[in-house]
Formats: structure tokens, C-alpha cells, sequence
């Protein structure tokens, strides 16, 4: 019995010093993970701003073997692969986040998102919907809507995409009624192709409901019925455009000029040209009153204004063609603004490109001063290329 307590009272310090031995080195050893997976982390994060992307994903990876829990990490190493265009590896890393059934709810969100984005920049149009559609209702939603509405124009699904816009303008992010407008043209447009006049012009109804003040439908309209032969209304919906978006109208002076002569208003439409053509100094504008104007001395010298105040290689050629029409010869004033007119439009071309970043300079570089590169520069002007 004295014998068993003597073994007894050693056998408590014993494993107590056992146990002190064994806690210092779990706690030494923890110490050194610790430190091994901040280092690796900040090696990345030095690397990468460095530039060199390649040996800070081999960081990262170091990183995450240290310490495969922390989530910091992964979204690093993911983000890492997108930027470098690894995007299966970036699903990859994302996908293992989600499976994780420790992730708090905010980081499975931001996984969640990160996801979406590795599967839009892949191409992956189908699951990158599914996953941007799991994150309504949380706190990447707007964005989610966002990728989703740029996600529908890209792949042409103009219906879904106008859902996605309401939605967008219904939260509050903003004004979606000129994209919406946009929408509805595109799907007016693809049911005239089709051969469905009647859903293309309430298609185009639609764009004007969504928003009243957009060119694009009364342009669209207008074609549309200028093809018809419907000239006088076709006119008549142009004539709203003109008043409302004079801007835009330069678009269509031409088309409406002949749609003028065919149904025989060329007096009205000259007079409303003139007048559009003081508020806005357009060369189509110019162009079209210049096709109704039956004056030849009128027309050069409308041509001539523009030239002068606003030298123009579009001005010039008109001045030109009215040259050879009418074999009248030009004077030395025209010569000379035509001069001036064809210098001003030469310039941009008289300048040396460097090859390698594309600095331009009208004078020949040996260094160029943007890249500081030597002999970078064609000894050829941009015109001679």
C-alpha cells in the first residue's frame, strides 16, 4: 500500500510536467502557423501590387495551405485567378467557399456574387444568371440586377432585360426609361424582320410610353413609314423630332429631303431645314437643304458659310460637286476656303505615331517622350501609312 502511494504521489507531477511540455509545444507551434500565414499573405499582397501576379497566386496558395480556413484568402486567390483570366480556377476556389457549412451568411453572399462574376466572365451566360438571380434580396441585389440587365442586352433578350430595368428603377437606383426605350426598339426591329408590322409598331408605342423625350422611336418610326410610301406621315413624324431632339435629327435630314420631294413639299421642308440649320451648324442638315434648293449660286454659297465657319472635308467635297455640275468655275475665295478647309481636315493625319505606345507628334522623335523608347517612331507620316 506505501509502496502503490509513492508511485501514486510521483505520478502527479509527472504528468502534470507531461502536459506543461505538450501545451508549449502546441502553443509554439501554433505561433509559427500563424505567423507562416500572415507572411505568405503580405508576400501576395506585395507581390501583386508589384505586378507579378504569377508569384503572388503561388503566395496566396502558400497562404491558404497555412491557414485553409480563413476566407479573406480564398476571396483573394479567386479575385486573383478572374484578374488573370483562370476563371476555372476562380469557380473553383468560389464554389469551395460556398460549400463550406461554417461561412457566415455575409461572406456566402460575397461568394455567392464573386461566383456569379468568375461564371460572366467565362461566358457561361446560363449559370451566370442562376447565380446573379440567387442573390435577390440580399445586399449585392442591386448589383446582382445590374450584371443581370447587361447580361439580357448582351445576349439580346430584350423582354427580360425590361423586367430587370423596371425593377432596377422601381428600387431607385436611377433612371432605366431611355435604356427601356432602347429595348423596345430592338424588339420592334426584330418583329419587322420577322414580318409582324403590327407588334413592331406597338413595340415602338411602348418605347415612346417609356420615355416620351427619345429619338430613337420617332426615328425608327419615321423609316418605317417613309418604306411604306407613306411619306406625308412619315414627315409629319419627323417634324416631331426636329422640334424635340434637333440634335438627332441630323440623322435622318437626308431621307427626310426625299421624302419632302416625293409627296411634294419641298418648300416647307426647305424653310424648315433653314431654319434647323441655324440652330444646329450640321453638314447633313446643310446637305439636305442644299438637295432641295434649286438655286445653284444658293447652294454654293451656303457651302461656302460652312466652310468658314466650320472647315469640313464633307463641306469641301459638296463645293466641289457643285463645281462639276454646274461647270461653273470657283472663284478665288472658294479656292481659298477650300484651301482652308482641306489643310484643317489634313492636320490630324501630318503628326509620326511611336509604334510602341502610339504617342503621336507632328515632329520626328529618335526617344519618343511618351515611352522613351529609341526608334520607335515609322519615318513615315500617318497619311503616308
Amino acid at each position: 500500500m506505501d509502496f502503490d502511494l509513492y508511485w501514486l504521489l510521483l505520478a502527479f507531477p509527472a504528468a502534470f510536467l507531461l502536459g506543461w511540455v505538450a501545451s508549449r509545444m502546441d502553443l509554439r507551434q501554433l505561433k509559427r502557423e500563424d505567423r507562416a500565414s500572415p507572411q505568405a499573405y503580405f508576400k501576395g499582397l506585395n507581390l501583386l501590387l508589384n505586378e507579378q501576379q504569377d508569384k503572388a497566386i503561388d503566395a496566396f496558395i502558400e497562404a491558404v495551405q497555412h491557414d485553409p480556413d480563413t476566407s479573406d484568402l480564398h476571396f483573394a486567390l479567386g479575385n486573383l485567378f478572374r484578374r488573370r483570366g483562370e476563371y476555372e480556377r476562380a469557380i473553383r476556389v468560389h464554389q469551395h467557399l460556398l460549400a463550406r457549412a461554417d461561412l457566415k451568411r455575409d461572406e456566402r453572399e460575397r461568394a455567392q456574387h464573386a461566383l456569379a462574376q468568375d461564371f460572366m466572365k467565362a461566358g457561361l451566360f446560363d449559370r451566370a444568371e442562376e447565380a446573379f438571380k440567387a442573390l435577390e434580396g440580399t445586399a449585392f441585389s442591386t448589383d446582382a440586377r445590374l450584371a443581370l440587365l447587361s447580361l439580357h442586352e448582351r445576349s439580346r433578350n430584350w423582354h427580360p432585360a425590361i423586367e430587370v430595368a423596371r425593377q432596377l428603377e422601381a428600387a431607385g437606383t436611377g433612371s432605366f426609361s431611355q435604356r427601356m426605350a432602347h429595348h423596345w426598339c430592338e424588339i420592334a426591329g426584330e418583329a419587322d424582320s420577322r414580318g409582324h408590322p403590327e407588334e413592331a409598331e406597338q413595340a415602338l408605342q411602348r418605347a415612346r410610353e417609356a420615355a416620351p423625350q427619345a429619338a430613337r422611336p420617332l426615328v425608327i418610326q419615321g423609316l418605317r413609314l417613309a418604306r411604306q410610301g407613306q411619306h406625308q406621315k412619315a414627315l409629319r413624324v419627323w417634324d416631331e423630332l426636329m422640334a424635340m431632339q434637333p440634335q438627332a435629327f441630323a440623322l435622318i435630314a437626308q431621307d427626310y429631303a426625299k421624302c419632302a420631294q416625293a409627296c411634294g413639299e419641298n418648300n416647307a421642308a426647305l424653310h424648315k431645314l433653314q431654319s434647323l440649320y441655324t440652330q444646329i451648324q450640321s453638314v447633313d442638315v446643310l446637305n439636305a437643304f442644299n438637295s432641295l434648293q434649286p438655286d445653284a449660286a444658293a447652294r454654293r454659297q451656303a457651302l461656302m458659310a460652312h466652310i468658314s465657319a466650320q472647315p469640313s472635308l464633307s463641306a469641301a467635297q459638296g463645293l466641289i460637286r457643285e463645281r462639276l455640275a454646274t461647270h461653273v468655275p470657283l472663284d478665288e475665295p472658294e479656292i481659298e476656303r477650300l484651301q482652308q478647309a482641306m489643310a484643317t481636315a489634313a492636320k490630324p493625319l501630318q503628326r509620326y505615331r511611336c509604334a510602341a505606345c502610339g504617342f503621336e507628334s507632328q515632329h520626328y522623335f529618335w526617344q519618343c517622350p511618351g515611352c522613351q523608347g529609341w526608334d520607335t517612331y515609322p519615318p513615315r507620316r500617318l497619311e503616308d501609312q
